[in-house]
């Protein structure tokens, strides 16, 4: 872990970060999952957030304001031209994809649902791995279904890095498993180390 941290350092600095982005991806049981997440996370976190959980689409999202009570760094639902900004997380609204597009804004659309999903944890990762490549994390926590396997391929095979959440630790395996499966998994790890690894691999730094 220490190592590849080391490593990523190579890459021309922003902010002194080795990665831009961690997209994270849940579903069934998730909002425990990020919460523990987040939580632990520094207020001066070095990367954007980007998190696609799946809602129902009828029922405004609270995810947010949960968050944000639970986290020192900033949570806001994902808005049309957001500039992604370092230290922010930017949670999809219910029955909308959110993608990242070249320029580090937002995108959100109704476009069709993959998978009978809206908001796609693969749209959310194929974009990013479109636009940050080998400066993209994406994250697979608890959840049904597999949701986010066709996106873990993406993002590694443009060089990034993927983080499963452990199916021991996982409320749901459906989604840590479908990823695990592709054979493009770079940490599984217990809920509980994700946020640690996260700022080593991004600010360098343990926790």
């Amino acid at each position: 872990m220490i190592e590849m941290a080391e490593n990523a350092k190579n890459h021309p600095p922003d902010l002194n970060a080795a990665f831009d982005i961690v997209a994270i991806a849940a579903s069934a049981g998730g909002l425990t999952a990020i919460v523990k997440v987040l939580s632990t996370l520094p207020g001066k976190f070095s990367a954007a957030i980007a998190i696609v959980q799946h809602l129902a689409p009828e029922h405004p999202s609270f995810m947010a304001e949960i968050l944000s009570r639970r986290t020192d760094i900033t949570v806001k639902q994902a808005q049309e031209g957001d500039s992604l900004t370092p230290g922010t997380a930017y949670i999809a609204p219910p029955n909308r994809h959110l993608l990242v597009n070249g320029d580090g804004t937002l995108s959100l659309s109704q476009s069709e649902l993959v998978h009978f999903l809206r908001p796609s944890a693969d749209l959310l990762f194929e974009s990013v791995a479109a636009t940050y490549k080998d400066r993209a994390i994406a994250v697979v926590l608890t959840g049904t279904g597999s949701d986010g396997a066709m996106g873990v391929e993406a993002i590694k095979k443009m060089g990034g890095t993927v983080i499963v959440q452990d199916v021991k630790t996982a409320e749901f395996s459906g989604m840590p498993s479908a990823a695990i499966q592709t054979g493009n998994v770079d940490f599984i790890l217990p809920l509980n180390e994700i946020s640690s690894t996260l700022v080593t691999l991004v600010m360098g730094e343990s926790t």
